[in-house]
């Protein structure tokens, strides 16, 4: 069980790591942001407290230093600086390697620590100890802080008498106060005296609020800031903390924590069994303005406390990669049931077996879908990984480099996500390296001395489009050009397309930089990436101009789980062609094949369509059909045909891995088991597109 809870912490911490280095950039930028501030010393408290728990000694020790120079910077005694900035960010790298190693570092791990804590303290001497915890104000409680929960506050709050002639109103105070959270309050009447003594321009009421929010405790007070110093005005933090299953406080609890009434008065009137309110109020040591003020604030509390445990108890649940893995298998192992329970009862032709598969069928697609939402992660947190990436690189190569970042809450599969994060790295790298030029060239070309990487992702239909934008220098046509001569790639004298071209880049080993540096050169970048796109079934596009930028466009499908395809039939075989990819069919009949004297190409509504005929790539034995069918695939930014004997429909497709004997099969990404049993292929459509290509040159050749 402990091993247990130290895991959780261990992912907790590397959760509010990530938070915390996104922060401490925004913070950067910001630097007199109170509320990034916060959110940086509640992140480093809750490592510090929750380490200490679990035996995380060195890990505690470690970020109580940070937590002291950040709690300086909130009383505003340190500045935040660059320098601050830098140690931080040194700091939570060195957290994250205490954590690899469960918390007991090595000797090169003490030293770089100490290292970080002597430069802190250059920065931050303390001061005394005593003195600081006397000026420390009262703070909500730790696990508020830690989950960045709302804070609720109990304001008394009676005005100067005055408040009339000053032109102040306070029922407008309250409309107010009512805009930072939810707000209960109750009227005090108390000291108003009789109608006949009555002057109508004094005011004699006063409030009794209680205001749960997540706005700092100054923002609570700026309400009150015209008339704070002649009002009384007190505002107290309120505890709405408890154990799971505890009672919520009592009316009496409250009375005697406001200080309205003694412990002693509370159990005399329990003692008489009757309602602790009216008791009170009979033996008139308590108004009953003041008993109503109470129980608001035992409504108020009531409700914070509820609201809590409820986000409490929905951002607990942690489940285990793994599991979620598992579940998915189930949910395949169901479609593939289920689609055979469909075959079955379609051809024994009962209706009411049919209506019960069409239940089946409706119930399984909506646990398809809840099973994949599960593993759906925002791109968010990929993006913002980034931002110190692209900070750290920028300064290394003496550039200045912004990064944008949109459609962070467009969602993907967490096994894409995880294997999207390597050839995004390289994507940007080469755009702050590559791309964006050095400031001083950049203001002689009239550009902002700044330049701009953005990062973006946007849904397409069943895929994800994932973009990678600079406004830099663009791609070198002649250059590329120059050297896939050079390199045997291309004939001399080649015309190839600009998006031909362009894709040479991702060729083993190509690269036009003039020196290598420790950020790229070498040529290997660009081939991880296609590599690394292509096992995620996915397309990549470049597309550039020079002087003005360049654009890298990555098609990844939703889910390499369960996908949506297209059943074709080839001979006595079937394969899956992936939705995602497919545009159009038509059909292909052989007066329409000799029109084109030999040529492998179709006239589609006025253009023509290359096309490719799989019966011959599989070598399929028999004649083709009188009428062929061209399925019409997007592939590498072009349209391809891809000529199958029939079409039999969609197809819920259930991925399956075929197996070590398979790998070599490029042209086939999978398997799937249909309704009747019998297995069908999946294409990987842009291998295909490259193998007949190849075959082309080399018929051409």
């Amino acid at each position: 069980m402990i091993d247990q809870h130290r895991a959780a912490f261990v992912e907790e911490a590397t959760e509010l790591l990530g938070e915390l280095e996104t922060t401490l950039l925004t913070l950067e930028e910001n630097p007199r942001d109170r509320e990034i501030i916060d959110r940086v010393f509640r992140a480093l408290h809750t490592i510090k407290g929750s380490g200490a728990m679990f035996g995380f000694d060195a890990v505690a020790a470690f970020t109580h230093e940070l937590e002291t120079a950040f709690d300086r910077v909130r009383r505003g005694e340190l500045e935040v600086s660059t320098a601050l900035i830098e140690l931080t960010l040194a700091a939570r790298d060195h957290i994250r390697d205490l954590l690899d190693v469960e918390g007991t570092p090595d000797e090169v791990q003490r030293v770089r620590g100490a290292a970080v804590v002597e430069a802190l303290l250059a920065l931050c001497p303390r001061r005394d100890a005593p003195a600081a915890a006397a000026e420390a104000p009262r703070a909500p409680s730790s696990s508020a802080a830690a989950a960045g929960a709302e804070t609720t506050y109990r304001i008394r709050f009676k005005p100067p008498a005055d408040i009339f002639l000053r032109g102040g109103d306070p029922s407008a105070l309250m409309v107010e106060l009512a805009g930072l959270g939810a707000l209960r309050f109750a009227l005090r009447c108390d000291d108003v005296p009789p109608l006949e003594e009555l002057d109508p321009e004094q005011c004699r009421c006063s409030w009794e609020a209680v205001l749960t929010t997540s706005r700092p405790l100054d923002d609570v007070r700026n309400v009150f800031v015209f008339f704070e110093d002649d009002a009384e005005l007190r505002i107290d933090v309120v505890d709405v903390d408890a154990d799971e299953g505890a009672p919520p406080k009592r009316l009496g609890e409250i009375l005697v924590e406001r200080g309205d009434v003694s412990e002693d008065a509370v159990r005399a009137a329990l003692a008489t069994q009757r309602r602790i309110g009216d008791v009170l109020i009979e033996q008139g040591l308590v108004s009953p303005a003041k008993v109503h003020a109470a129980a608001v604030e035992q409504k108020a509390v009531q409700d914070a406390r509820t609201k809590r445990q409820t986000a409490e108890a929905a951002s607990s649940v942690r489940v285990a990669a793994e599991r979620l893995d598992q579940l998915v298998n189930l949910v395949g192992e169901l479609v593939t049931v289920q689609a055979r329970f469909s075959a079955t009862a379609q051809r024994r032709g009962d209706q009411e077996l049919a209506a019960l598969a069409e239940e089946v069928e409706r119930l399984t697609w909506e646990l398809r879908d809840t099973a994949m939402n599960m593993r759906m992660l925002p791109m968010g947190a990929t993006f913002a990984k980034f931002r110190r990436l692209v900070r750290d690189l920028a300064r290394d190569l003496g550039k200045e480099v912004e990064l944008e970042t949109e459609g962070a809450e467009t969602e993907l599969d967490k096994t894409v996500i995880d294997r999207l994060g390597e050839p995004l790295v390289h994507l940007v790298r080469n755009a702050v390296d590559h791309g964006i030029e050095a400031p001083e060239a950049r203001a002689e070309r009239g550009k902002p001395r700044a330049g701009t990487v953005r990062l973006s992702a946007a849904h397409m239909g069943a895929s994800v489009v994932v973009e990678v934008r600079d406004d830099g220098a663009g791609l070198d046509a002649e250059a590329i050009r120059a050297k896939a001569v050079e390199r045997g790639l291309l004939p001399p004298g080649a015309e190839p397309s600009e998006q031909d071209l362009f894709a040479l880049i991702f060729h083993p080993g190509f690269s036009t930089a003039k020196q290598v540096s420790s950020v790229s050169g070498r040529g290997v970048g660009m081939d991880v990436v296609k590599q690394a796109i292509d096992a995620l079934h996915g397309q990549i596009e470049v597309r550039s101009r020079r002087g003005e930028g360049t654009t890298v466009a990555v098609k990844l499908p939703l889910t390499l789980a369960i996908i949506d395809g297209l059943l074709v039939g080839v001979g006595g075989e079937r394969y899956v062609l992936p939705l995602s990819v497919v545009q159009e069919c038509v059909e292909l009949t052989r007066a329409d094949a000799e029109a084109m004297h030999g040529r492998r190409v179709a006239s589609v509504r006025g253009r023509l369509v290359p096309y490719v005929r799989l019966r011959e790539m599989f070598d399929e034995p028999g004649e083709r059909p009188a009428i062929e069918q061209i399925v019409i695939v997007s592939a590498e930014g072009r349209e391809i045909g891809l000529v199958v004997d029939h079409i039999v429909g969609e197809h819920q497709t259930v991925i399956k891995s075929l197996g070590r004997v398979y790998k070599d099969i490029v042209e086939l990404s999978g398997s799937t088991i249909l309704g009747d049993g019998s297995v069908a292929l999946i294409l990987d459509v842009p291998k295909i597109v490259e193998r007949a290509e190849n075959e082309e040159r080399a018929l051409t050749a």
